[in-house]
């Protein structure tokens, strides 16, 4: 049986969402070098938002799903365009724990600490519009040549058991309303494709905690 979607449908679609937060940070980072202030409160939201659903969901979705497929299938893990992804997610990660840092530094009125914060915020924006960039021009196309139907259907069956077991339910949804109540309050236009609601990207009723 046809696979009704492609994984890397889902992941492009989660791509969008992850380019709405991006635009917030870029804001609310642009706000606090010029003011010399940071609003804390957005901060931690933004964060909240890119460590468990850009990172614990989408990059676990291709970590723990479509790249081992991947190499199942031939493509190598330690040279070439998965060794850049994955080697882009921990940088990614070591910005957003920078990024954390900064907040509990100026919260505890560290002088220095805002301005560390939009400059880790920069560099974070900066590094995940390239890498979504290089997977939806390089590497996602490269998959859908590389994978079947039932090759497909297991890796959509894993990115729902992501959303489900992983994050646990209804973490998926309270994101995806977070972001949009984020790009309300900063005045950011939605990227591509509009936030979708009722279900999970995988389809399901699941969904930032």
């Amino acid at each position: 049986m046809q696979a009704t979607l492609r994984a890397t449908q889902i992941l492009m679609a989660e791509h969008d969402v992850i380019l709405n937060v991006l635009d917030c940070l870029e804001k609310l980072a642009t706000k606090t070098s010029a003011s010399g202030r940071l609003d804390a409160g957005t901060a931690r939201q933004i964060l909240e938002v890119l460590g468990t659903f850009a990172d614990r969901c989408h990059h676990g979705k291709e970590e723990g799903a479509l790249f081992p497929m991947l190499v199942r299938r031939g493509l190598p893990e330690k040279v070439g365009p998965l060794a850049v992804m994955l080697s882009e997610h921990e940088t990614g990660r070591k910005e957003i724990a920078d990024m954390r840092a900064a907040v509990e530094a100026s919260e505890a009125g560290r002088p220095g600490a805002a301005a560390g914060f939009a400059a880790h915020a920069q560099a974070y924006v900066e590094l995940l519009v390239a890498h979504i960039a290089k997977e939806n021009n390089v590497l996602f196309p490269m998959a859908d040549g590389m994978l079947g139907d039932a090759e497909q259907e297991e890796v959509l069956a894993r990115f729902a058991a992501v959303e489900s077991q992983d994050l646990g339910a209804g973490v998926h949804e309270r994101c995806l309303a977070l972001v949009e109540d984020l790009m309300r309050r900063l005045e950011v236009e939605p990227a591509a494709r509009p936030i979708a609601h009722g279900g999970g990207c995988c389809g399901h009723g699941a969904s930032c905690a």
